[in-house]
């Protein structure tokens, strides 16, 4: 990886337990009731040092992923081509359900944020919402006991909602009508911003808010609001996951839709922004299959 977790300032989890899951990923399998309270407590106090919205520094490489969804083989892929030498990486949010391996994928993100917390960065999806929102299907929440779903609820809700880089904004869904970029840092779960980018699709239409999917209960939002939006954030490029139907660009190449996950698409795809050149549209990013 050229990077190693003692250089991160490795996060507890038992030292020797943690060395042994980022040397062998198929480890986190094997976490005990014990272990995986201890891995959720200690990632719960690594988000609260964060901020919703998290500015990176512009330099370098800035590696965007999309809906895993509990294909921890697309994780394991991603991690150990990219992460190191001077790139960041950011998910885009949904790592449990619709999968086979939920448990081991958000464990191992989990695992990798202690370890790498100034290289890897966990946005927050819908799925990660389960605690105040319910939806289907939930086949990861419902696979947990009252107990354990009730860490993992309070673990994934303290997950930031947006990263900013460069010309680059990127979170789950849509974007969320604040002031400014800002306003992020004040939304909370639940309320109708929250809704905005962790439920929100864009469709391929001129208007602003277009009301809410009869049949998904998404709120849908259309070009005028993306450009309005943007322009308000000063923004060029959005880069989000969440909505397997979107086209992959909209809005003059300037939103990118990608997934990371073989649970929606044959090809499992992720965003390179190199930073050290300026990025005006997504054609400035390079598509690469994992």
């Amino acid at each position: 990886m050229g990077l190693h977790p003692c250089d991160a300032g490795l996060v507890d989890m038992r030292s020797d337990r943690m060395r042994q899951i980022l040397s062998d990923p198929d480890g986190v399998s094997g976490l005990t009731p014990e272990e995986t309270r201890q891995l959720l407590k200690q990632a719960q106090a690594a988000f609260d040092g964060e901020s919703r919205l998290l500015e990176l520094a512009a330099g370098g490489e800035v590696i965007f992923v999309g809906d895993t969804h509990g294909d921890f083989e697309a994780t394991r892929a991603v991690v150990g081509r990219y992460l190191g030498d001077n790139r960041r990486l950011v998910f885009l949010g949904d790592y449990v359900d619709r999968g086979t391996d939920s448990r081991a994928n958000i464990n191992y993100l989990l695992c990798l944020k202690l370890a790498y917390p100034a290289s890897l960065f966990l946005l927050q999806g819908n799925h990660e919402g389960y605690g105040i929102f319910r939806f289907y299907p939930a086949d990861f929440w419902d696979s947990l006991d009252a107990e354990l779903g009730e860490l993992y609820a309070q673990t994934l809700l303290r997950l930031p909602l947006a990263v900013s880089v460069g010309n680059v904004v990127a979170l789950h869904g849509a974007l969320p009508d604040v002031k400014s970029l800002s306003g992020v840092n004040r939304i909370q779960p639940g309320d109708e911003h929250w809704k905005q980018v962790t439920w929100g699709d864009w469709q391929e239409v001129d208007g602003g808010y277009l009301g809410i999917d009869a049949f998904t209960g998404r709120p849908q939002f259309g070009g005028g609001y993306f450009s309005s939006i943007m322009e308000r954030l000063g923004k060029r490029v959005l880069i989000r996951s969440h909505q397997p139907t979107a086209p992959q660009v909209m809005y003059d190449n300037r939103c990118l839709t990608i997934f990371t996950s073989k649970a929606y698409m044959p090809v499992r795809t992720i965003a390179v922004a190199n930073l050290e050149r300026e990025i005006k549209t997504a054609g400035d990013l390079l598509l690469e299959p994992v």
